[in-house]
């Protein structure tokens, strides 16, 4: 048997070895360190014995999916101290997650009181350093076992499982959990953990389902990068949007308007105005023409589209299928409506490509348990095209639409925050979407294509495409680290025939167009948080709701810091006044708590000269201006959308 190693190297041996063992040939040190084993690109525990010819590369902490097993483990150690002071929870699910980990209990909610003592209960249960153990049992004895210890939730998951399923467990001591693993060799192998927080959680994310308790927790290698993490933590507390986002009066939520329907405040609203003027000009600049279309449909709409067969769970139905004559629904998205503009008159191949826009409102049905802050919300405003094209247009429109997100990105200074996915359809569930196994592959190749002729690094994600076909997803993370789509691009060669949508080509016979569905900047919603943590609210002085604020250095010179306020309002300039009887300095410091970009000091000098002492968010105190000029400046930074960079604090 021959064993090649991560670095080439080979080792040879003539009696089967378990993972472990092989380790320690290599050296003490990476067998003490190791927490499992990727065999042939399978990620398996260190006790599994090898017994032919492989790959292997032995994973330590260091390892993304080393560090994985070690959380996991840590979860395992958590819900055993959890049963062991709340004897009547159940255990449900606890994986390990990006960040961390989570395990999900039927039982009472837990204070940060609670949450010390299971740390402390988890200590106990690591220096005991019970070894860990993995067997297996038959379906049918897996739900008895579960059932005598009325644990319902392990007996569902086992149920759903196919007949004549092997399944296996972990033990540690005499606690016992079904689980496929891996897992470390002992508990002693989790130096160092942390329990974050506690949530509600619905079974399997169902909100018809039993509402949970969820621990979160995180675990390192190291005491020292645990450390570095919770600072980490801590600092994304600070720019979390749906704190910072609340504090700065920029939106708020209230719970008899409803989960997921924010309410969009002033400050806010200033900053989506000038996002969505900003993008339309663009689009239109692009050759975008643009439409206003109806936020609701009869179902028959959704039918030809067919949305209402692969994404009517996702929509909010308005009347009763069975007793109503006429039923309607919220539209989720603008693509239908859209395509009938197009229909109303009749397009030759020299019209070809149509370039539609519209800023629209859409209306989704998300899971409660899924919606947060700004990022996932039921209500949401989007920069929704899609563009009418000949086959032949196919490569030059995609990657027209793939220049303008990357425009859009980089205006907003948010181009090295992303990554790209090709997002495909799942060939072994082929009812959830249209079209056969050619059309799949020829789209998804001219998605690939693409973005390997532009040279733009990306992933491919099975069973994420859009149920009529593949697409671009432009990806980014919150603070926390959770994913989220922020722009799309969308090929569509299917959907034309459904809606009987043609051309007349040069010999003049009908054919069926293809369909790009995009997004320029995505939802402004998202935007907005995704842009509020991106800058913990320090704004690009273009889309601050308050640009400029005057201070006069006392009530005298009150009316020569309106008549600066109003040549700064007169030249498009978002400015007011400060004309409290506060000290100059409490002004200032107030301003800058309020991440103003511009403060303008007025006094005795200023009026006399017609100059403003200037101080900023990027170079601190810049001196006295003539105010022509600071205006001029100013103006200009926000005509180029200009990102100052801030001065250290």
């Amino acid at each position: 048997m021959i064993i090649t190693l991560k670095d080439g190297s080979k080792k040879e041996y003539s009696e089967a070895k378990s993972v472990i063992d092989v380790a320690f040939d290599i050296s003490e040190g990476l067998a003490r360190a190791a927490c499992a084993g990727e065999v042939d690109g399978e990620v398996v525990d260190l006790r599994t014995v090898l017994d032919k010819d492989c790959e292997l590369n032995i994973l330590t902490a260091r390892d993304e999916k080393g560090l994985a097993v070690l959380r996991h483990t840590a979860s395992h150690v958590m819900a055993e101290a959890v049963q062991t002071l709340f004897p009547e929870a159940k255990v449900a699910i606890g994986p390990s997650i990006d960040t961390g980990f989570y395990y999900d209990f039927e039982c009472q909610s837990f204070s940060r009181d609670d949450l010390d003592a299971i740390e402390k209960e988890m200590k106990k249960i690591i220096k005991k350093g019970a070894k860990i153990e993995r067997f297996t049992k038959s379906r049918e004895d897996a739900i008895a076992f579960f059932k005598e210890k009325n644990e319902p939730y392990k007996v569902e998951l086992i149920e759903d499982l196919p007949e004549g399923e092997e399944i296996s467990f972990y033990s540690q001591g005499d606690w016992v959990d079904l689980c496929a693993g891996p897992h470390l060799m002992s508990t002693k192998g989790i130096k160092a953990f942390k329990l974050l927080s506690s949530s509600g959680a619905y079974w399997r994310g169902d909100e018809n389902k039993h509402m949970l308790t969820r621990i979160y927790g995180t675990a390192y290698a190291t005491k020292d990068e645990l450390k570095e993490h919770l600072t980490q933590l801590e600092e994304a507390k600070k720019r979390d949007h749906n704190k910072l986002g609340r504090e700065m009066k920029l939106f708020t939520t209230v719970d008899v308007i409803g989960q997921g329907l924010p309410l969009i405040m002033p400050n806010g609203v200033i900053i989506m105005q000038e996002l969505q003027r900003w993008i339309e000009d663009e689009e239109a600049k692009r050759g975008y023409i643009r439409t206003k279309t109806p936020l609701m449909a009869k179902s028959d709409l959704y039918k030809i589209s067919g949305h209402w067969d692969h994404y009517k769970e996702g929509m909010f139905v308005l009347g009763d299928e069975e007793n109503d004559k006429e039923v309607l629904a919220l539209r989720p998205m603008t693509c239908p409506f859209q395509y009938y503009c197009y229909k109303n008159t009749q397009k030759s191949y020299r019209d070809l490509p149509y370039r539609m826009s519209e800023t629209s409102t859409l209306f989704r049905n998300e899971d409660s348990g899924e919606m947060h802050g700004l990022t996932r919300v039921r209500q949401f405003t989007i920069s929704e095209g899609h563009l009418i094209i000949r086959p032949d247009q196919t490569n030059d429109e995609l990657k027209g639409c793939l220049h303008l997100a990357q425009y859009c990105l980089g205006v907003l200074g948010v181009q090295d925050d992303v990554t790209y996915r090709l997002s495909k359809w799942n060939p072994n569930n082929k009812e959830k979407y249209l079209g056969d196994d050619e059309y799949w592959e020829t789209t998804q190749d001219a998605i690939r294509n693409i973005l390997v002729d532009q040279g733009v690094p990306f992933v491919e994600a099975e069973g994420e495409a859009a149920f009529y076909g593949p697409k671009i997803d432009i990806q980014a993370k919150n603070v926390y680290g959770k994913e989220d789509t922020m722009i799309t691009i969308q090929l569509d060669c299917a959907i034309a025939e459904n809606f009987d949508m043609y051309y007349i080509d040069q010999n003049g016979e009908k054919q069926r167009p293809y369909v790009i569905h995009r997004t320029s900047m995505g939802c402004y919603e998202r935007t907005l948080a995704w842009l509020i943590e991106k800058y913990a609210g320090k704004f690009p002085t273009w889309l601050c709701p308050e640009q400029v604020r005057v201070l006069p250095i006392s009530e005298k010179f009150a009316d020569y810091a309106e008549e600066v306020n109003k040549e700064l309002k007169r030249n498009g300039i978002l400015s007011t006044v400060d004309n409290r009887s506060e000290k100059i300095g409490y002004k200032i410091r107030e301003a800058r708590l309020q991440k103003l970009p511009y403060m303008l000091v007025v006094g005795a000098q200023e009026q006399e000269t017609g100059k403003v002492s200037v101080r900023s968010r990027f170079a601190g105190d810049e001196g006295q201006k003539d105010l022509k000029d600071f205006i001029s400046a100013i103006c200009e930074e926000i005509r180029t959308k200009e990102i100052r960079q801030e001065v250290e604090e």
